[in-house]
């Protein structure tokens, strides 16, 4: 009998082209779509067992709501509270899709986890450990929401999307008669949909953030913010204050509920620190290792050197001082195309 594949499935045409491409090589499909939480799109749920349907695999809704709540959602409220700004995916990722999914699909007897995550996985031999490589369509490259992926977890793990378009993805779909071929992409955190974290965070505690000072770097009161938790680094609109420049928030004292404000010049930094490092191509740091890294998503890799910074702990040195580097985000290191590892800004 041949390999056996589970497919997380969302309900969008990436996860369902993966499970094509799966039946394609041969594995023995089905799919499997976590219930993350209680207010969830149900239509999403719909689209994917339709799918599977069409595709003649078997399919399975996982109730992960209590884990979801406890891992990702709690982390989430906290991160904002604590003056940072958080990244749920990787927290998804990490605990439930790579965590939680993965450990029922090996309970079931499937022998790997396949997503429609635009990255490349292999084994080297060389090195003796699992990669992750960007994506061929650099575009569409989610590398970056990977980094905290174990060995242990990769060898489980397969991307089938990694060398394709999303162009191709869409034709494949169609080819294979999915209703779905041409849906929209959800570019929101899921269980905020409108895009609004303040007043999920105050809906879900039931507690409404205090209002506390805008302040310069030097101390003076500048005005009065809404609640910490409305604030991010490098944050410009929205903050109400008259000012002879433009001003920016360059920092947050949730101890004080203090909200630092500056022309600019303040949010650029070459050093940058992490902690709760996860490294996936390499075993350790060498002291001054040349890579590129990155302090959030949308940012294009800066060359710097990295250094060890004390127990899962690392130092980025960039050449060139970098932008608004947020405590909460992921800090991500490439050689090449090649994923070395990251960690979370502190």
């Amino acid at each position: 009998m041949g390999k056996k594949a589970l497919i997380a499935m969302s309900g969008g045409v990436d996860s369902s082209a993966a499970a094509i491409l799966m039946k394609k090589a041969g594995y023995e499909c089905a799919g499997a779509m976590m219930r993350l939480w209680r207010g969830a799109n149900r239509q999403d749920e719909l689209d994917a067992a339709a799918a599977a349907k069409r595709l003649g695999i078997e399919f399975y809704v996982f109730d992960f709501c209590t884990q979801f709540e406890e891992r990702v959602i709690a982390d989430f409220i906290k991160t904002y509270e604590t003056g940072g700004t958080p990244n749920p995916c990787i927290s998804c990722n990490r605990h439930l899709k790579f965590g939680a999914l993965l450990e029922k699909a090996r309970s079931m007897g499937f022998d790997c986890l396949a997503t429609g995550h635009y990255a490349r996985c292999g084994f080297n031999a060389s090195t003796g450990r699992y990669e992750i490589k960007k994506a061929a369509d650099e575009k569409k490259d989610q590398s970056y929401v990977l980094y905290s992926l174990s060995q242990e977890t990769l060898s489980h793990c397969v991307f089938p999307l990694g060398g394709m378009s999303k162009s191709k993805i869409r034709e494949l779909a169609a080819e294979a008669g999915l209703e779905l071929s041409e849906k929209k992409e959800s570019q929101d955190i899921c269980f905020v949909p409108d895009g609004d974290y303040a007043s999920f965070i105050e809906r879900h505690t039931g507690k409404t953030c205090a209002p506390g000072d805008f302040v310069s770097v030097s101390g003076e009161k500048l005005g009065t913010h809404r609640g910490i938790i409305r604030y991010t680094i490098g944050q410009r609109r929205g903050l109400g204050i008259s000012h002879g420049a433009p001003l920016f928030v360059c920092g947050k004292d949730a101890a004080s509920n203090r909200v630092i404000l500056s022309e600019g010049a303040e949010l650029f930094s070459r050093t940058v620190t992490a902690r709760d490092v996860n490294l996936v191509a390499v075993s350790g740091i060498e002291d001054g290792m040349r890579v590129l890294a990155r302090t959030r998503y949308n940012m294009k890799e800066q060359p710097a050197s990295v250094y060890n910074a004390g127990e899962g702990s690392f130092k980025i040195v960039f050449d060139e001082p970098q932008r608004a580097a947020a405590p909460g985000q992921a800090l991500v290191m490439y050689r090449g195309d090649t994923l070395i590892g990251g960690g979370t800004i502190v």
